[in-house]
């Protein structure tokens, strides 16, 4: 099954595509989609979308997650954040992909062990369970690592229908 991973951001967007067969988690690709600073925002909203169904049309994700948005200092960033997010949330559905959410806390947890792992430590993971030579961009490491988390938690869900389900009788 393979996962797109969105780490949402206006200047930079990371994606991250792994596959997952069972436990074993491969890299597929990964990267950043930019727009630029001084362009007007709805041309950077353009940007993102257009760039994600591109990322959808090449690696054809079956399954998306994107890391929820977290309220800032800063109002404005807060609101400049949340309108990156919803570009890439609206360029995912009208891609007929199901989306999951995640917090950076569930994503640092599932993928690190623990919520207060720093951006270094969630690279370093990244690269471990992907067998990767060297670490992807910040942008890139997040956004795979989104991917780990649903496939983590797609894998566990799986795990407990396949519990659920009856005994066969022979």
């Amino acid at each position: 099954m393979r996962i797109l991973g969105i780490d949402p951001g206006l200047r930079c967007t990371g994606f991250g595509v792994i596959e997952a067969s069972g436990q074993r988690l491969s890299y597929v690709a990964s990267g950043c989609i930019r727009s630029k600073e001084t362009a007007p925002l709805p041309l950077r909203i353009e940007t993102l979308f257009a760039g994600i169904g591109t990322v959808i049309a090449t690696y054809k994700p079956a399954l998306a997650a994107i890391e929820k948005v977290f309220v800032n200092v800063n109002p404005q960033s807060t609101l400049l954040l949340g309108q990156a997010r919803g570009a890439a949330i609206a360029a995912l559905v009208a891609a007929h992909l199901p989306v999951a959410e995640y917090t950076a806390l569930q994503i640092k947890q599932a993928v690190v062990g623990h919520g207060k792992a720093t951006k270094e430590q969630v690279a370093q993971m990244v690269m471990r369970l992907l067998a990767l030579p060297a670490a992807p961009s910040p942008d890139a490491a997040d956004a795979l690592a989104c991917a780990i988390c649903h496939a983590h938690v797609h894998i566990s869900l799986g795990a407990l229908s396949g519990r659920r389900r009856a005994p066969s009788t022979v």
